[in-house]
């Protein structure tokens, strides 16, 4: 009988430790930001700056031109991500968008159609009639509350106007020529990806265009506008999830991004109601999202805050980021071998931007 027990005893420490040796499962969401790169219709539109991009333009921008930029847009999208997770990104954030009716469009190739994506989008009082808007599988993720939030620049001056309480988000830089620098406001949505509140803010930061340095004041602007709304969540809720992802048009080490924001390059860095920039990483290995003169940099970026950086997987939290760059989006010969490839007069590109992407995991019970 003793033998019989401690044959019985031993069967039952086993089994339970080969079910205490079972591998955890977890629930995989894919996040990603990408810049389509000039997404316009072929329709000439008489309130923005679009005129390059018909049929008579110099792009010579014709209807199969944009279905072919649909179809390979698609593509990468339906793509992102894979192999660790076979299902399409959950949140797609997306920059240089003409307008609604071309995310209507692409959501419906193919690729995307079983996807099921919803759309949220705002005109903004961008020069070149460019946008930023976010795509959302309706069966993960449900937006409750959505706004865009202007970025009131004017150029030439290099103070922030502060004197007076701001009645809403707004980043004013003023001077006295009263001179507007029209661009991208910030796209805030608020939802639930699988019962969890999660927020996103979708960016396009002012361009490098008149120099890096005499530019960097506005992109400075907009980093402290997106601090604020940051801040402004956090203060509603101290472990608020917030995810802010763009072209930036700066680097991770840029004053905008490292002081301004004040995103972390390491995880141990970051503090209470502080942000983490896995993209920093990434770019002192020589990866790059963008290439100029031969040169890689990392504009497109992803920063979350502390609060999705907790080792306890009960919940949603950050896993790993990526650069999708597969050999398919890569220029072949040329020049610019080795580049992103773009559109040019003999061939419809990608983009000359690589996509970005986060990966959220929860644990299955």
């Amino acid at each position: 009988m003793k033998v019989i027990s401690v044959q019985l005893c031993c069967i039952v420490f086993l089994s339970l430790t080969i079910v205490r040796a079972q591998p955890k499962k977890y629930s995989i969401h894919t996040v990603a930001f990408y810049n389509f790169e000039n997404l316009f219709d072929t329709t000439d539109d008489v309130n923005t700056n679009d005129d390059e991009w018909t049929p008579k333009g110099a792009q010579h921008w014709t209807i199969e031109k944009y279905e072919q930029k649909l179809k390979n847009l698609s593509t990468v999208l339906s793509e992102i991500g894979m192999p660790d997770n076979s299902n399409a990104p959950v949140l797609i954030g997306g920059a240089e968008i003409e307008n609604r009716a071309v995310l209507e469009d692409l959501i419906k190739q193919p690729k995307l159609l079983p996807f099921d994506y919803g759309i949220i989008h705002f005109d903004s009082p961008d020069k070149r009639g460019i946008d930023v808007a976010l795509l959302y599988q309706t069966k993960y993720f449900k937006p409750t509350v959505y706004s865009n939030i202007p970025l009131r620049i004017y150029h030439n001056k290099v103070t922030l106007k502060e004197e007076e309480p701001q009645q809403d988000d707004d980043i004013e830089i003023k001077m006295a020529d009263n001179h507007r620098v029209f661009t991208r406001d910030q796209l805030l949505i608020t939802g639930f990806l699988e019962g969890e509140e999660l927020h996103i803010i979708v960016n396009h930061w002012p361009s490098r265009s008149g120099g890096e340095k005499a530019s960097s004041i506005f992109r400075e602007a907009a980093g402290n506008l997106n601090r604020r709304i940051i801040d402004s969540l956090q203060k509603i809720n101290p472990s608020a999830k917030v995810i802010t992802m763009g072209d930036l048009n700066d680097s991770p080490t840029n004053k905008s991004v490292k002081t301004v924001l004040g995103a972390k390059a390491k995880k141990s860095e970051v503090g209470e109601f502080g942000v983490f920039n896995p993209f920093a990483a990434m770019l002192d290995k020589g990866l790059g999202t963008i290439a100029f003169r031969d040169s890689w940099d990392i504009f497109d970026q992803i920063i979350i805050t502390e609060s999705l950086l907790k080792a306890d997987f009960s919940t949603f939290n950050f896993w790993k980021a990526g650069i999708f760059n597969k050999s398919f989006l890569v220029q072949r010969s040329g020049q610019y071998k080795g580049y992103p490839l773009r559109h040019s007069l003999t061939e419809v590109g990608f983009s000359d931007h690589f996509p970005v992407y986060i990966y959220l995991i929860r644990e299955v019970k």
